[in-house]
């Protein structure tokens, strides 16, 4: 089963822009992880990539660099949750996780100069010294935060409003 039939993908423009990325056995390998909650790190990629792809389109942004970068933005191939080792503040996740994601999509895809910029200020203002360059990383940014939210908010009120 491909992604696309997995994940019920069926705005063709849209899967036009990310085909050649989310068929690729790496791209894949993100739906062993689970990023917030139940959500795996592929599907939690997807949710952002195609929102922000809709918003980009009506604000007449590059929404083709926004679907393929948001689709690569978690990028980084491990479960965050299980980190073992001790690690300073600015060393955890929330913090590195921007930068080991680009040096992956770098290494694997082509990139351009906004797509990189979407995926390594994702986390803005997290990454407070990582200034968004362009209106499509604050957009990014955005969605990120509002699909992270709900992913996590929605699993926790589902089950306390089945405790009252």
């Amino acid at each position: 089963m491909t992604i696309q039939e997995k994940y019920n993908i069926r705005d063709l423009e849209y899967y036009d822009c990310v085909k050649n990325i989310l068929e690729t056995d790496i791209i894949k390998e993100m739906d062993q992880y689970i990023q917030h909650g139940n959500t795996t790190t592929l599907k939690h990629s997807l949710l952002v990539s195609y929102s922000s792809y809709k918003i980009a389109k009506k604000l007449k942004l590059n929404y083709q660099s926004v679907a393929k970068a948001a689709l690569l933005h978690d990028f980084y191939l491990y479960d965050w949750h299980h980190q073992k080792q001790k690690k300073k503040f600015l060393e955890k996740h929330g913090f590195t996780h921007p930068k080991i994601a680009l040096e992956n999509a770098d290494k694997y895809f082509f990139l351009t100069e906004i797509e990189k910029d979407i995926i390594v200020k994702h986390m803005w203002p997290l990454t407070f010294r990582q200034l968004p360059k362009y209106k499509e990383t604050l957009l990014v940014s955005c969605v990120d935060k509002y699909s992270c939210t709900k992913e996590v908010l929605l699993p926790f009120l589902s089950c306390l409003k089945n405790k009252i």
